[in-house]
């Protein structure tokens, strides 16, 4: 735990993927605690957060409200938990009709989710274990039932400090940052990202173009006058400017390879194999496909790929 400047907090939260951690930040003042993300719904996430807590001198029933950067388990698996001891969950308006109803329903999204990934050419033992990897994902999720609607712009006064939420749809539809204008921090959740770059994939609930909405929200954030912005993994990223080049770059470099690989007809799962070669588990090869895919869709809606089908098979235009 680190203080980052008075009244917010920086807690570090074990989780059970590559990343190894999630950073969740605390507000503290005006008889106020708020919580930014929550973490995955695990004994190790909720005994290293109770005892962050008790360092501050709180516990779980003292936070009031918590602020969700976006609906990906490991920032919201707790929102639910949360809720239930009497606190206030905000999510994007984006998010609340699309990825936490694929929490909240999931059988509004079952059949349309595997056929997305049967469409685009994915074998059925592949499918398999990602059904089981979902699986196991859910039970460690727990959402919340009534999160009050966030917009774009609006400013929130939390526990002594004003937070301009800023919407930055690309990693998430709903994906929000939350900007403290007057001491000039962003905290940026996982549209910026110090050492990777964020996943942008296209599920069967997102929007059509994630991918060209991940661009457009990197331009947005290198606008803002940020001296520093905390990220919701690994460490502050200084020049948010540089970052945001930097991933732009990184996403040309992928959209020119898949051109490249297209000197004939291929799926998106296919085509996932040659942009991640790399031995991947079922979670991983999952990511892997639905980034791909994004990619493709945006090579597609911008005129320079077709697709025939299904299963669907993209070719250069």
């Amino acid at each position: 735990m680190k203080e980052l400047l008075p009244g917010l907090y920086l807690l570090p939260v074990p989780i059970p993927y590559p990343l190894k951690t999630v950073n969740l930040y605390l507000f503290r003042g005006n008889g106020e605690v708020a919580l930014l993300d929550t973490a995955l719904g695990t004994k190790t996430a909720r005994g290293t957060l109770e005892l962050s807590l008790a360092e501050l001198g709180l516990c779980f029933t003292d936070i009031k409200t918590i602020l969700l950067t976006h609906h990906h388990p490991d920032h919201y698996g707790l929102a639910g938990f949360f809720e239930g001891l009497g606190a206030r969950v905000w999510l994007h308006e984006e998010e609340v009709g699309r990825g936490h109803l694929f929490w909240l329903q999931p059988e509004a999204f079952e059949e349309a989710s595997w056929r997305l990934f049967l469409d685009h050419g994915t074998p059925e033992e592949a499918l398999m274990g990602i059904r089981e990897t979902m699986a196991k994902t859910r039970e460690r999720v727990h959402p919340p039932q009534n999160p009050t609607p966030l917009k774009d712009g609006e400013v929130l006064e939390v526990a002594g400090k004003k937070l301009r939420v800023i919407w930055t749809p690309g990693h998430a539809d709903g994906h929000v940052a939350f900007f403290l204008e007057e001491e000039g921090i962003l905290l940026v959740g996982d549209a910026l990202l110090e050492r990777v770059s964020p996943n942008v994939g296209l599920w069967a609930y997102t929007r059509e173009n994630p991918l060209k909405d991940f661009l457009a929200s990197l331009e947005r954030l290198m606008e803002l006058p940020a001296k520093v912005a905390y990220a919701g993994h690994f460490g502050p990223i200084l020049e948010v400017k540089k970052r945001a080049q930097e991933l732009i770059a990184h996403h040309q470099e992928r959209l020119e390879a898949l051109l490249g690989f297209l000197q004939a007809p291929l799926t998106a799962w296919e085509l996932s194999l040659r942009l991640f070669p790399q031995e991947l588990d079922a979670p991983g090869r999952r990511f892997a496909f639905a980034e791909t895919l994004a990619h493709l869709e945006y090579l597609r809606l911008e005129g320079h790929v077709k697709r025939e089908g299904a299963p669907y098979r993209y070719f250069r235009a």
